[in-house]
C-alpha cells in the first residue's frame, strides 16, 4: 500500500478515492498537459505559472507512484526524459474533457483579461467542446489555426475526433488567437461577432461552417456571407 503524508478523506467511496489521488492543487492541470501531448518537465512547468519545481516534482512522483504517468526517453537526447500518461491515466481524458466543458460557463471577461492562455490549450478546448455533441452525417474535416498551432476535427462514420496537425483538404479553415478561441468556447463572444471584429477568419463552405459550429455546441447565430469571409 502506498503511504503518504497527505491527508485522505477516509471514505469507502470511489469518488473520495479518486480525489485522494488527483484532488491536490495543480494535479489535474498536470494531467491536462499530458492529455494534450507527452511533455518534458520544463514544458509542463512553463504552462503552470505559480508552481515551483519542487512541488511539480512531488506531483509527478505521486502520479507516477499511482501508475497514472510514466517517464520515457526523449529521442535524440540520451539524458532527457518526458512524461506521458499510462493507460490508466488516459482513462482521465474523457471525464476531464467533460469537466473542462462544464467549467467554461464560469469563465469571465476578467479571466480573459488577466489569465494566461496557450494555443495548445485551444486543442484541449476543442476536444472538450465536441465531447458528447451530435455528429453530422458527413465525411469532412475542419482545420483550426490557433496562433502557432494547427489541429483539426475529422468527421467520419458518425464520429468526430480531434487531431494535431493540418487536415487533408479541409472543408473549412478557421484562424484566430487562443484567447479568442477560448472566449468563443466560453460564449463570451459569438463566432459572428468574432468575425465582424476581425478576431476570427473563416474560409470554406458555409454549410460546413454551420455544421462545425453546431458540432462544437456553439450558438447558431448566422455567420457572415462567404464574400465577407477572408
Amino acid at each position: 500500500m502506498l503511504t503518504s503524508d497527505k491527508r485522505h478523506y477516509g471514505q469507502f467511496c470511489g469518488l473520495a478515492a479518486a480525489l485522494d489521488i488527483i484532488g491536490e492543487r495543480w494535479t489535474l492541470l498536470i494531467v491536462r498537459e499530458l492529455i494534450i501531448a507527452p511533455a518534458r518537465f520544463h514544458e509542463i512547468q512553463a504552462h503552470l505559472p505559480g508552481i515551483g519545481p519542487n512541488l511539480l516534482t512531488d506531483r509527478l512522483k505521486a502520479l507516477g507512484a499511482r501508475g497514472i504517468l510514466e517517464a520515457e526517453p526523449v529521442p535524440g537526447d540520451a539524458r532527457g526524459k518526458r512524461y506521458r500518461l499510462t493507460p490508466i491515466g488516459e482513462q482521465l481524458r474523457e471525464p476531464l474533457l467533460y469537466l473542462s466543458r462544464w467549467g467554461m460557463r464560469f469563465l469571465t471577461e476578467d479571466d480573459a483579461r488577466t489569465g494566461m492562455t496557450s494555443s495548445s490549450w485551444g486543442f484541449f478546448a476543442l476536444q472538450a467542446m465536441i465531447q458528447g455533441q451530435p455528429v453530422p452525417d458527413v465525411h469532412e474535416s475542419y482545420e483550426f489555426r490557433i496562433d502557432e498551432d494547427v489541429f483539426h476535427i475529422a468527421v467520419t462514420a458518425g464520429a468526430a475526433t480531434a487531431h494535431r496537425g493540418p487536415a487533408d483538404q479541409p472543408a473549412i479553415v478557421v484562424r484566430t488567437s487562443a484567447e479568442t478561441f477560448v472566449r468563443i468556447g466560453a460564449e463570451l463572444i459569438s463566432p459572428f461577432d468574432a468575425v465582424v471584429t476581425g478576431g476570427l477568419s473563416l474560409e470554406g463552405d458555409p454549410a460546413a461552417i454551420l455544421r462545425c459550429t453546431q458540432l462544437m455546441g456553439l450558438s447558431a447565430q448566422p455567420i457572415p456571407a462567404p464574400s465577407s469571409v477572408s
